[in-house]
């Protein structure tokens, strides 16, 4: 009994470990369509003369920490 126990203690947390590492991926990724959005409209301000080169390269500087720390798919689909 004390082994089916153990194992399904197993499963559980190994479930729980999953779930946890998809949430977390979930939230990278929406933060990172953020930051490319952000990037985007930064770029877009810059170019249309209301925006400065300065803030274009803060958003892309923010996106590029993004990336190193999750990775590029947390940017992409």
């Amino acid at each position: 009994m004390t082994g089916f126990i153990d194992r399904a203690k197993e499963q559980a947390q190994r479930g729980l470990a999953e779930g946890k590492k998809k949430i977390d991926e979930a939230h990278a990724h929406r933060a990172g369509s953020d930051l490319l959005k952000k990037l985007g409209a930064a770029y877009y301000a810059e170019r249309s003369g209301s925006g400065s080169p300065e803030a274009t390269r803060e958003a892309l500087g923010k996106l590029e920490a993004h990336v190193n720390a999750h990775g590029d798919g947390s940017i992409h689909g």
